[in-house]
């Protein structure tokens, strides 16, 4: 059975060659604007299913990973940015403040057609930041595809005062050891 990752992110590519094994990348084409109503965490759920089932369509015999994340404080989302302006502006919004990253996981069986999801959330506490320091971060990073603007990964981390949560690779994009449990689950040994 082969392994597909619906996902076009070199973050989540780079996170899934840790387990050493072959997988192909397919992008899910799919609308990511929340639903009316919908909370954060359910968003980033329904996004992660929809985007393997988009990819599961086109592949036969293969387990299809799809993720989403969602940055949220209460029910105010933080996409990605797409633009130096709109980073700038969340970094803003997020100084000081406690923000939830919910990253959510599916995995689609195309074999059996069985869906399993699971979520992680991340905990994070931004420090407070004055306009020089996010205006250098987003020019030296340029955080423009990452929900929340911030790559813990690299020199985001600078803005953060704590962070917390299950999974060190749930904040890059892409819980791996929620990703393990959820494979091992449909078969696939791992080393």
């Amino acid at each position: 059975m082969k392994l597909v990752l619906a996902s076009t992110s070199a973050y989540r590519r780079m996170l899934l060659e840790r387990f050493q094994i072959p997988f192909e990348t397919a992008s899910p084409e799919i609308d990511e604007t929340p639903l009316p109503g919908e909370t954060p965490p359910a968003t980033a759920n329904r996004l992660a299913i929809e985007k393997a089932q988009a990819v599961a369509i086109n592949h036969t015999d293969a387990l299809v990973i799809g993720s989403d994340q969602v940055a949220h404080i209460g029910e105010e989302i933080f996409g990605k940015p797409g633009t130096v302006e709109r980073a700038v502006a969340q970094l803003r919004r997020m100084s000081g403040q406690a923000v939830t990253f919910h990253t959510a996981l599916a995995v689609v069986n195309t074999r059996t057609g069985h869906v399993r999801g699971e979520s992680v959330p991340t905990f994070v506490r931004f420090r407070s930041l004055d306009d020089d320091e996010i205006a250098r971060y987003v020019d030296k990073e340029r955080p423009l595809d990452c929900a929340g603007s911030a790559k813990s990964e690299g020199l985001g981390i600078t803005l953060l005062e704590s962070l917390s949560g299950d999974d060190p690779t749930a904040l890059i994009g892409l819980p791996l050891i929620a990703l393990s449990h959820l494979l091992r689950a449909e078969g696939m040994q791992l080393p």
